[in-house]
């Protein structure tokens, strides 16, 4: 009997495959990158409204939908909402194999914007589910299995289109079977005890930083002013004895005031102030570059009388981004001090790769943009996440991250009523990525300025520190002047 039970130290396996394996299929979507040209061939024949009828469905729906599942989330502990996925996929999925017409593909948007919503759940499940010391381990293998299977799809789809000139109808099959096996998948998974907040248990010590975090990332960087630094009490307070037990309302109002007090005291840190903003502006362009490329690349390139590429991009694309993340956590850099200056000159080269998109009549010069604007962002959301997470527990990491999605959202909403909806402008795809390049250009403008009073403030004030310790010895000379130059050494 002993024999078959789980020791506690293996507890944390069978719920990590699990999740992994619903995050593999879940992403193993070879129809993905092909879907402007399924929409626009004669499957669906809906050349006209992609691009300002139906597209802009999805971020509408993912900006309402976000706020309420994030707190639905946490509430019903994780699961159900993964569940909620799962079937937000394979509707969108029906949608896209047999729908017919304009309403049927908003529809499918619709949906779509519920994945997105939902995905908190697939990140945040694991949290609950193991102990703290594994917390590095699983967030790694769940956020690995995501870019393993979205690479494996994209070349995947485009060796068999290429090679064995599959319908892009079939590969939306193979696309309903793959999101099919992740649903069941998780309806496996066992069903968390505790949340990170409505049903939080209490801790006995610090609470944990966020998973995924290298082994010298625990201790705070060297000048780094800790910021949220104070254990998470919340979910203490609640189980305290001394407290008579809370309302069910009361429990519910108690984590909102805590939210909002976490929330102010993370944002009053200047450096994670600025981090954040740049995180919600260029995952706003980011997710609109995303969103209207395939549109760009058939405009550029129409799929109906010439070779697509859109899945070897894709992939070529998703690995740059993996290698830069993964570049970024081995680079040792003053990013107190130079961190904004990085902000700025990738903001820059982000900037430069769209316009050059926009402004070019080559598709592959297109393609190679977009491989060069997605690695390089994926190396700054990499750093930005970081110095986010520095030092904050994985509950307030948690808020933090919910609600510079949600700004990024509010931001692309923006974006997409100004300037791709009927509503708004409606200009056309090519017209659009110039506003995009010059909307990374106002960014790289800002931190370059930011970046640049950053390093002058530090010359500054070192050699204001060196002049009045010089001042205290005025016969050492010798020793000011080799001070002096160390000043200009960053």
């Amino acid at each position: 009997m002993n024999c078959c039970r789980t020791s506690p130290s293996n507890s944390w396996v069978f719920p990590t495959v699990n999740l992994c394996c619903f995050g593999f299929f879940s992403m193993m979507k070879p129809s993905e990158p092909f879907v402007v040209p399924y929409l626009a061939g004669p499957d669906k024949n809906i050349s006209l409204g992609i691009t300002n009828e139906i597209f802009p469905i999805w971020t509408y729906s993912y900006l309402v939908l976000l706020l309420p599942v994030f707190i639905l989330t946490d509430y019903v502990r994780y699961k159900p909402v993964i569940i909620l996925q799962g079937v937000s996929f394979i509707i969108t999925w029906l949608f896209l194999v047999f729908g017919q017409g304009l309403r049927a593909m908003q529809v499918l948007e619709f949906f779509y914007g519920m994945v997105s919503a939902t995905e908190v759940a697939y990140y945040a499940y694991i949290y609950s589910v193991v102990s703290p010391e594994h917390y590095q381990k699983v967030s790694g293998y769940c956020r690995s299995i995501t870019l393993v299977a979205y690479t494996a799809a994209s070349v995947l789809a485009q060796l068999l289109v290429s090679l064995a000139s599959l319908s892009y109808f079939c590969l939306n099959i193979i696309s309903l079977a793959s999101v099919s096996v992740a649903f069941l998948f998780s309806l496996l998974l066992p069903m968390p005890k505790k949340s990170m907040f409505f049903h939080a248990k209490p801790s006995t010590g610090a609470s944990p930083k966020p998973g995924g975090r290298d082994a010298f990332l625990e201790e705070p960087q060297k000048g780094h002013k800790p910021v949220c630094q104070e254990t998470f009490t919340f979910s203490r307070n609640l189980d305290d004895g001394s407290l008579s037990t809370p309302k069910p309302e009361n429990v519910t109002l108690r984590v909102f005031v805590q939210w909002f007090q976490d929330l102010k005291e993370c944002y009053s840190s200047e450096q994670l102030f600025y981090w954040s903003l740049w995180w919600a502006f260029s995952t706003a362009g980011f997710n609109q570059v995303l969103n209207y490329v395939q549109i760009l690349w058939d405009y550029k390139a129409p799929s109906q009388s010439s070779t697509i590429y859109n899945g070897a991009v894709e992939a070529l694309a998703t690995f740059g981004g993996a290698l830069a993340a993964f570049t970024a956590g081995c680079v040792k850099v003053n990013w107190d001090l130079l961190g904004e200056m990085a902000l700025a000159v990738f903001s820059a080269v982000d900037a430069g790769s769209l316009l050059l998109m926009h402004y070019t009549n080559n598709i592959w010069v297109c393609y190679a943009g977009f491989v060069i604007f997605k690695s390089s962002y994926m190396l700054l959301i990499t750093i930005a996440a970081f110095q986010v997470a520095v030092n904050l527990s994985v509950e307030r990491y948690a808020l933090v991250f919910g609600i510079n999605t949600f700004i990024a959202l509010v931001i692309q909403t923006v974006m997409t009523v100004a300037v791709v909806d009927n509503q708004g402008l409606g200009l056309p795809v090519s017209i659009q990525f110039l506003i995009y390049g010059s909307y990374f250009s106002i960014i790289a403008g800002i931190f370059l300025m930011r970046s640049i009073y950053i390093i002058c403030s530090a010359k500054c004030g070192k050699e204001e520190c060196m002049s009045t310790v010089t001042g205290q010895n005025p016969s050492e000379p010798e020793n000011s002047m080799s001070g002096m130059n160390t000043v200009t050494q960053f």
